[in-house]
This record gives C-alpha cells, sequence and structure tokens, in this order.
C-alpha cells in the first residue's frame, strides 16, 4: 500500500486533499475478513491474545505521534499556552464524556449510565494521528492560522492520555461494590499515580536527556542522525518505563517530547529532517490498514442486544454535533488563538476526529472487564459487549467524515467559483477575454487605477504567487475611436466588488 500510494502521493495530498488515514482505512477493510480476507488480525489468537495485538500496535503508533507533537511544538510552548489548553481540554472533555453518555442512555436503554460513560469515556480523547494528518495538509496550511493549528495539535496530544481518568472512574464505579472504594481508587491509581506521576516521569525524562543530549553536543560526542532518531528511540524507551511501573505511558510520552525541545536545542539540531515524516507515515499506513481489518462489521448488528445501525447512525450523528461544537463555541472567548466564531466551529468540528486513540482505550477498557458470556450475566459483561461494537462504529464514522470534509468543501468551492465566472460571463454586456478580469485597469483620462481586487482568497487560483499585473494591463488593445464606451459589471465572489471598464476594445473583441 505504501509503495503505490507513493506513487500517487503528491496528487492525492496537494491535489484531492486525502491522507494516508482514509485510504489506509480503505485498503484494510477490502483486504479485511469482510471483502478479500487476506488479512485477519483477529485471527492471529485467541480473543484475548488479539486484544494484546491490537493494544500494543495502537499503543506503539500513537506514543510515535504524540513524542512527535511535543517535540515539534516550539519552546515552551506548554507553559505560554497553559491557559488556553486548560480552557481547550479539560472543560470541553467533561462536557463531552456527559454528553454522549446521555445520548447512549436514550439510545442503548439495557446499559446503565455509568455504563454508557465508560462507552463514552473511550470516545472523549481527541485522535492525534487523524489531527496531525488534517492541520499539517496543504489546505490547513493556507487556509487555517498557525496558531490555530498548533493549539489542536498539543490539544489533541493532551487529552489523548487525560482519557484514563474518564475511563477509570467509569470502570471502578462499574465493578466495584462500594462508590467510595470506587472514588478512591479513581483519585490514588486513575489522577495520582497514573496522571500525574505519569506526566512528572515524562517531564524528568525528557529534561535529563535533553541536557546529556547537549552535553554529548559539546563534547562532539553525537552526530546529527542520532538526534532524529530519538523520534522512535526515547519515545520507545519512555512509554516502556511508564507501562512498567504502571502509569500513563501515552501522557508521558507527550510530556517527554515537550520537555526535550524546552529550550529550543532539539528543534535546532533535527530542522529540515525528514525522517520523523516517514516514519510517521509508515506507521500510520500500516496502523490504519490494521484497524480497517479490525473493524468488526458483523457486530453493528447485533439486536438480541439492542445493536442496531439505525441507532449507531443517530449516536454518529449526535455526537458530531453535540460532543465538542456547543463546548467550543461557549468556550472559545477565554482561549486568544481563536478569534471568531468561525474558527471555534472549525475546531469544534475538526477537534473532535476519533480514531486510533479510541480504539486503544477501548481495547484498554476491555482488559479491566470479565470476558462476557452469551447471553450477558451481569451489567459488566453487557459493557464487554457493547464497547468494541460501537466505539468501531463511531471511529469509521469519523475517518470517513474527517477524511472527506476538506475534499467536499474544496470542490464546494470550485464549483461555486466556476459557477459564478460563468453566471458573469453569460449575463455580462460585452464578450470580453477571460484575461480582462484578472488585470489591474486605469482609467483613461487620470491614468489611475479604478477598481483591483484586493487579496485573493481562493486556493484553487491564489497559490500563494505574487503575479505582476502590470505587464497584463499594458497588454491590452489600445481603443478604437468613434466606439461608444460602455461600462461592465461583475460581480467576484465574496468580495461583491464592482469593476467598471472605461475604455475601449478592438472589434475583434
Amino acid at each position: 500500500f505504501v509503495v503505490i500510494f507513493s506513487l500517487f502521493s503528491l496528487l492525492v495530498k496537494e491535489k484531492l486533499y486525502l491522507n494516508e488515514v482514509v485510504l489506509g482505512t480503505a485498503f484494510g477493510v477490502i483486504i479485511g475478513p469482510y471483502a478479500g480476507n487476506i488479512f485477519d488480525p483477529r485471527s492471529w489468537s485467541s480473543s484475548t491474545g488479539s486484544q494484546n495485538i491490537t493494544l500494543e500496535v495502537t499503543r506503539i503508533v500513537l506514543a510515535t505521534g504524540l513524542f512527535a507533537i511535543g517535540i515539534e511544538l516550539p519552546k515552551n510552548y506548554m507553559w505560554k499556552h497553559a491557559k488556553s489548553l486548560s480552557a481547550m481540554v479539560i472543560p470541553t472533555m467533561a462536557a463531552g464524556w456527559l454528553i454522549v453518555g446521555g445520548i447512549m442512555k436514550c439510545l442503548f436503554p439495557s446499559l446503565t449510565y455509568v455504563s454508557c460513560l465508560a462507552v463514552s469515556a473511550c470516545l472523549t480523547p481527541t485522535d492525534p494521528i487523524i489531527c496531525a494528518a488534517i492541520v499539517g495538509g496543504k489546505f490547513a496550511v493556507k487556509n487555517v492560522p498557525i496558531n490555530l493549528r498548533r493549539i489542536l495539535s498539543a490539544e489533541s496530544a493532551a487529552n489523548d492520555g487525560l482519557a484514563y481518568p474518564f475511563l477509570s472512574i467509569s470502570i471502578y464505579l462499574t465493578v466495584e461494590s462500594s462508590k467510595r472504594v470506587a472514588f478512591g481508587k479513581w483519585f490514588l491509581v486513575g489522577w495520582l499515580y497514573q496522571v500525574i506521576l505519569g506526566v512528572v516521569l515524562g517531564v524528568v525524562m525528557g529534561l535529563l536527556f535533553s541536557h546529556l543530549f547537549q552535553l554529548s553536543k559539546r563534547k562532539g560526542f553525537i552526530d546529527r542522525e542520532s538526534y532524529v532518531a530519538q523520534y522512535i528511540a526515547m519515545s520507545f524507551f519512555t512509554i516502556g518505563v511508564a507501562h512498567t511501573i504502571g502509569s500513563d505511558d501515552l501522557l508521558a510520552a507527550f510530556a517527554a517530547g515537550s520537555a526535550m525541545s524546552w529550550d529550543g536545542h532539539f528543534n535546532e539540531q533535527t530542522e529540515g529532517e525528514v525522517f520523523a515524516s516517514v516514519i510517521d507515515l509508515v506507521l500510520n499506513c500500516a496502523c490504519f490498514i490494521y484497524i480497517g481489518a479490525w473493524l468488526p462489521f458483523r457486530d453493528f448488528n447485533i439486536p438480541s442486544l439492542g445493536i442496531e445501525p439505525w441507532r449507531l447512525i443517530v449516536l454518529f450523528i449526535s455526537i458530531t454535533f453535540l460532543r465538542r461544537i456547543p463546548p467550543m463555541m461557549l468556550l472559545y472567548k477565554w482561549i486568544p488563538e481563536i478569534d471568531s466564531w468561525q474558527e471555534a466551529l472549525f475546531s469544534g468540528h475538526f477537534g473532535y476526529q476519533m480514531g486510533v486513540g479510541a480504539v486503544f482505550i477501548s481495547t484498554l477498557a476491555l482488559t479491566e472487564l470479565p470476558t462476557p458470556h452469551n447471553p450477558p450475566q451481569n451489567q459488566e459483561e453487557l459493557l464487554a459487549l457493547y464497547i468494541q461494537p460501537v466505539v468501531a462504529f463511531v471511529v469509521l464514522g469519523s475517518i470517513i467524515i474527517h477524511g472527506l470534509s476538506i475534499p467536499f468543501f474544496s470542490f464546494g468551492r470550485r464549483v461555486h467559483s466556476r459557477t459564478l465566472s460563468l453566471s458573469a460571463t453569460l449575463t455580462g454586456t460585452s464578450t470580453l477575454p477571460d484575461w480582462i478580469f484578472w488585470s489591474r485597469p486605469t482609467s483613461l483620462a487620470t491614468g489611475v487605477a479604478v477598481a483591483a481586487f484586493p487579496e485573493q482568497d481562493d486556493v484553487e487560483r491564489n497559490l500563494g504567487i505574487e503575479v505582476d499585473t502590470s505587464a497584463v494591463s499594458s497588454a491590452r488593445p489600445s481603443p478604437r475611436p468613434g466606439v461608444s464606451m460602455l461600462p461592465l459589471q461583475r460581480q467576484q465572489s465574496d468580495h461583491r466588488i464592482v469593476c467598471r471598464f472605461d475604455f475601449l476594445y478592438h472589434s475583434g473583441y
């Protein structure tokens, strides 16, 4: 897949605005057990064994992506933007967690609200892999401010690790008989041991090795390639240590990456290197092919449990519009990086991606639940049967929606632009060549420009290239005496600028 995708990668990414996420998932579905039956991850081992494989595959991809996001942020970024990240991460995650839990309780009445919150916790984190593919694409680079792109990347990395407390309180309330014991474990294990210890561990490791690398650089012991290798080596080392002691390994990986780039030294040494992007591409392709083949399509319709396609569709649509957009529209005034409600809407839509992170959290939740019987004997077993079908369907919908949003948006703008051009041509009072509308005309009497187009915001025509229009204006035909001057009006896209050409043209036009 990577070989074939690479042959057309420029066309696919720069012209069609598609990325490896949606194409890799589609390829995985095609070769998976429900189509080509060539690649079936669930057949590699027993049910428990396949869950462990899925857990470790997604863990490695997430850790590498989170570490890379932390490394590539500007120095001191997390400290300088702590207020904005606090407003974006904690309130939006908590609000979305409660909202989705309520929606699930209405659609799946056999689940308790606590069980619905457990499923909702798996859908809480924003996927950093899909987010990086979107905000790092050509369309986003041209149309989305860099501050907004950075805050979305940082938020997607931070809330991926912070999904643990939301999941742990739901699981503890489900499996523990006493609420006091559940909340005690949630505070001691979920927050102190996993989240806070994970952050401290990542920061300490990041700062320690950052100073060691600088010392080695001053002594002349380390080369540039060894710096680049840390994208893989340090991310694996960090999650290995964190997972060994039972802490939040994903949050530790992101904290380690942020700490290593705290003073900007690591960024200077790896500036211009593309190795990290190559590794990301290969890992992302492999992971989403795996997810495409892993999707349990047969489990999307289990009427005996109350899992039906129409319920899943309603759930996904509700999540799309209610999980993140309303909180972002309410909170964006406290986030300096978001200047308008349009940017808040963009952040709300493209900030709720669910992918590798949701698969990882849902698989992790299954390891904490008992193996279900058929039919389930209690609420814990029912929850174990519900988690993966619901999460997998929402992940599939999220990949499709976010993978195709920008291509459809770009196509709609192109069609709209061409429709306006055709309308202006058909309703015009004169048949002028198309190059006239891109020139900067001047008045024959005064020689002063009478109309000009301001900065172009059309993605399809303006590619960031400065065009000298003086040559075009001077190349227009000289007026022929004896022909009356006719004004021509044309409306240009959203600017609604009326251009009047008060000069004469050859009869050939």
